[in-house]
């Protein structure tokens, strides 16, 4: 199983807009290509302004065949550009993980 857990960093006073941008025009056609997030989360302390998501895999294969096929899609696309076009995003990390053998995540 391979996670890839993704935090974003938005401006200050905009991470409520670009999750409305998000779940109108990005969300139908990411769970389309990769399936429901295992979590999709916002922060309330620490480093405010941020929102995490995480995505299961099979395997680094699976991740790479689910995200070429995303990025094809039109409407992914559209979202996109949506998305760069509003500018809310400052910061974007990506890190892809493993569980821990003695604390499997159960789907």
């Amino acid at each position: 199983m391979l996670m890839d857990v993704r935090t974003y960093t938005c401006r200050p006073g905009t991470i409520k807009a670009h999750l409305e941008i998000y779940e109108k025009y990005g969300l139908a056609p990411q769970k389309r290509h990769l399936g429901e997030p295992l979590a999709y989360l916002i922060t309330e302390t620490g480093p405010i302004n941020t929102y995490i998501h995480i995505w299961v895999y099979d395997s680094a294969a699976d991740r790479e065949t689910k995200r070429a096929a995303m990025q094809a899609d039109p409407d992914w696309q559209a979202y996109l550009k949506k998305s760069a076009e509003a500018g809310y995003l400052i910061n974007q990390e990506n890190r892809l993980m493993t569980p821990a053998a003695f604390a499997p995540i159960k789907r």
